[in-house]
């Protein structure tokens, strides 16, 4: 468990000279509106698109894969879209990380908390049921204000970005536990504690079962939700942030406990959970994270890519 970033002067080296050169930028962006910051962030966006063509034929492939029917010229609206709010979310992850308190809260709306809070209260973990929308880190930051917990995540490859991205987690969480640490997050969720978890991307052949995702019938998921609230003995609470339509806040919504989850079939249990993230990313499809390869993984080695 991570409950400090630790900094080391090998991160003043001059490989990292680079990376700081844009910290200190993105550092000078909090002095703006977060309007005008948006604005940046839809036209560094449209810039991307022009020079990231692999990410934008992998967004692409994810929409007519999970909506067939969708005419091209709604998915290239979308896509548009799409990129824009990836650039957005560059300054999402800043004010994440660097906004205080009181400027969090003059930019935030909460619903459902009171679920949250009786969860904990019957001696019950709670498992925050997430998916990979774009403002995620400031959906974190957003409930750390009433409830700080604990996050799961994937430590960076990077040792700067290591330490900016635990240093910045830490203002809405208690700690974060590697995304491999199952004993940890168990223990934390029996404390009780609150934890994020995310099942919409395709974490490889080892730990997935094939199920249906939209409208690809053979989709790689995998079926931690069942394993953490039997074994951390936690409810599953669905959880929603977007950025608001005219980009002047966020809104976060949590649901009420699933009933009868776990229930006696993990893959039932998953199925339900595909259903339940694909009702949260239709509520706002512009902001999902469409640029991941979430079906790279077939059911049988040499099933052809649908990338191709």
């Amino acid at each position: 468990m991570v409950e400090k970033a630790q900094f080391s002067s090998h991160l003043y080296h001059p490989k990292y000279w680079l990376l700081w050169l844009g910290v200190g930028f993105m550092r000078l962006t909090q002095m703006l509106p977060l309007a005008i910051q948006m604005k940046l962030g839809a036209g560094l966006g449209r810039l991307a698109m022009k020079l990231v063509g692999s990410r934008v034929k992998t967004a692409r492939r994810n929409l007519e894969l999970c909506f067939p029917d969708m005419p091209d010229s709604e998915i290239r609206q979308l896509l548009k879209q799409n990129f824009e709010e990836t650039g957005k979310a560059v300054f999402d992850t800043a004010n994440a990380w660097w906004w205080s308190d009181e400027k969090i809260q003059k930019h935030m709306t909460i619903k459902g908390k009171e679920h949250v809070e009786q969860t904990l209260a019957n001696g019950q973990g709670v498992i925050l049921f997430a998916v990979h929308c774009l403002p995620l880190e400031m959906g974190a930051r957003i409930f750390g204000q009433f409830q700080p917990g604990v996050g799961v995540y994937r430590p960076h490859n990077n040792p700067l970005m290591e330490y900016l991205q635990v240093k910045g987690r830490l203002r809405s969480n208690k700690a974060l536990v590697p995304k491999r640490d199952l004993r940890q997050m168990v223990r934390s969720l029996r404390e009780p504690n609150v934890i994020w978890y995310t099942a919409d991307q395709d974490f490889g052949r080892s730990s997935a079962i094939f199920i249906p995702f939209f409208n690809v019938p053979e989709a790689a998921t995998i079926t931690g939700a069942t394993t953490l609230a039997k074994l951390g003995k936690a409810k599953v609470l669905p959880f929603f942030v977007e950025r608001n339509s005219d980009d002047s806040g966020y809104n976060i919504e949590i649901q009420p406990a699933l009933d009868n989850f776990p229930g006696e079939n993990e893959v039932e249990d998953a199925k339900r959970g595909n259903k339940i993230i694909e009702q949260t990313i239709s509520r706002n499809m512009s902001q999902y994270m469409w640029l991941h390869r979430r079906f790279k993984t077939r059911p049988n080695k040499g099933d052809a890519s649908l990338y191709r």
